[in-house]
This record gives structure tokens, sequence and C-alpha cells, in this order.
């Protein structure tokens, strides 16, 4: 069993680059709500950025740089959201981190957890680009674009590697 997260929440502003934002209050609720719902047994990696890690409780979380978000320059206010949405669907735009990279990285990442569980579910808490454009590379996602704009906070879908398919997992 494979189960994508993408993290809760952050507290966010423009004083913090957006890999070092920690949980807000609401994403630290909707996150122990979340916890409480994981298979008990299930082997727990997150991106190394702390609304990712923190979003799976924190401390006994592996933390893997291969399900970090995308590498990106981008404006802090204004069409982030369009910019964000038309890299998922394939625009290439200057000074973000090529797809093909993204989807290489997580995917190897995904491979050697899946094989560390042991057959144990596997859970990984990433961000909504990063998970995104590696579903549309492994399992070829007909719609990148509305699933990512879809994505809550938090969120989980689980993954089936053998037929292709990816579904919402869990109400939050």
């Amino acid at each position: 069993m494979l189960l994508l997260v993408r993290h809760s929440m952050p507290a966010y502003g423009p004083s913090v680059p957006p890999h070092e934002w920690t949980l807000s209050a609401e994403g630290w609720q909707a996150a122990q709500r979340l916890i409480t719902r994981l298979p008990e047994d299930a082997c727990l990696v997150a991106s190394d950025e702390p609304k990712a890690w923190q979003t799976l409780g924190g401390d006994a979380v592996t933390r893997d740089r291969r399900f970090n978000e995308v590498t990106r320059v981008e404006p802090w206010e204004g069409n982030y959201r369009e910019l964000r949405r038309a890299y998922v669907e394939g625009a290439d735009h200057a000074d973000w981190e090529p797809r093909a990279e993204v989807a290489k990285r997580f995917d190897a990442g995904i491979t050697e957890h899946l094989a560390l569980a042991g057959g144990r579910p596997l859970v990984v808490a990433t961000h909504g680009m990063a998970m995104t454009v590696w579903v549309k590379a492994r399992l070829g996602l007909q719609s990148p674009g509305d699933f990512w704009a879809d994505l809550r906070f938090p969120d989980a879908h689980l993954v089936d590697l053998d037929s292709g398919a990816v579904e919402r997992a869990l109400a939050l």
C-alpha cells in the first residue's frame, strides 16, 4: 500500500522561504486528525521540509529530500497559482526544476522506501507539485492541472502502482 500525503496548511509569509515553513495552528490540528487515520504499522517518510514531516507527526518520521517540493523561483504575490498549474501541465519555466528530474528523484525515493517497508504500508508526506509531477510521469495522470488544483491541506491519495489508479483515500 502506498499513500501519498500532501502536507497540512503551513504558517507562511514572505519573510521565510517556503522550504522552511512550519505548520500553522490549523495545520497542526488537521495533521493530528490525519495521523489518527493512518495504518498503525505504516512506514512514515516525508520530505525534509518541516511542513511535510510535521504533518506525519515529527521526530519518528524518516526524512528524504527526494520528496521535497519542486525547486523554483517564483513571485511571492501575483500569478504563482497559474505558474504552478501551468508547470504541472507541462509548461517550462526558467529557474524551475525540470519535471523529469522531479519525477526521477521522487520515483527513486518511492522505490527505495517501498523496499524498506517490506510489505508494510508506506505513507509519504510531500508537496502538491512534486506529487502531481510524479503521478503524471509514473501513472500517466490525464489531467495533472485538475489533480493539483483539487489537492487539499492536508490530503491523502492511495496509489496502486499495478493498476495505475490514484484516488483520494481519506476524507479529512
